[in-house]
């Protein structure tokens, strides 16, 4: 098996993200998807509708940027390119050219994606995984998937999409270890400032300790 550079595989899939000291967001007794941004007008979809649309299965690892990889995750949904072709791309006024895509979970948490990145091949809206839905620790109900970028970009608890003629400022631009605006994990492009064979060191010490945190965070839960 051969992963990204610096990548180390680990058993099972832990739960990772920002918020690992908190329980996952409650989901809504009627959870719905969000759509907006620079459209001649936004929509929404229940998560049943979004279960409706064209489904695809795609096998591939879970690459998180602190260094640990989980292989063999079979996630099911419908894939964005073709949602994006199906449902957006009509709504896109006539020379409107958009550029970025923000994804947005029930827990706060943003990640803008190049476009370009956002319509690869195996990008999906999932909400299942491994023939079960979304759990919370995993992202319930819906969350993005794309498996050639890091994890900070496979935005969890999927809520709002949001189409951009430009890039956003980044919130954590200034910060030393702000995500890198690709996010590839075979370019290794950890952050934004600093090369990713810099920080793999630091990040193989820390994947035994996150693994610790994920479990004991899920049995809170």
């Amino acid at each position: 098996m051969t992963l990204p550079p610096g990548q180390r595989a680990v058993q099972g899939f832990p739960r990772f993200g920002t918020h690992l000291h908190h329980p996952p967001p409650e989901v809504p007794a009627e959870p719905v998807l969000e759509v907006g941004g620079a459209l001649s007008e936004g929509f929404t979809l229940t998560v049943a509708e979004v279960a409706k649309l064209p489904r695809r299965v795609v096998e591939a690892d879970f690459h998180c940027v602190a260094g640990w990889t989980a292989t063999g995750l079979r996630w099911e949904g419908t894939g964005f390119a073709e949602f994006y072709r199906t449902r957006v791309v009509p709504l896109v006024d006539s020379g409107v050219e958009i550029s970025h895509v923000i994804f947005e979970g029930l827990d706060g948490f943003q990640a803008v994606a190049v476009l370009e990145d956002a319509l690869g091949e195996d990008v999906l809206i999932a909400d299942r995984l491994d023939g079960e839905p979304l759990n919370g620790d995993h992202g319930a109900p819906l969350r993005l998937v794309s498996p050639s970028q890091y994890g900070f970009m496979n935005t969890k608890h999927l809520c709002r999409i949001e189409f951009r003629t430009s890039a956003p400022p980044a919130p954590d631009r200034f910060s030393p270890i702000s995500g890198h605006q690709r996010a590839r994990v075979w370019h290794e492009e950890r952050h934004r400032y600093l090369p990713g064979r810099v920080v793999r060191p630091v990040y193989h010490w820390l994947i035994e300790p996150i693994r610790k945190l994920s479990a004991r965070g899920s049995v809170a839960n």
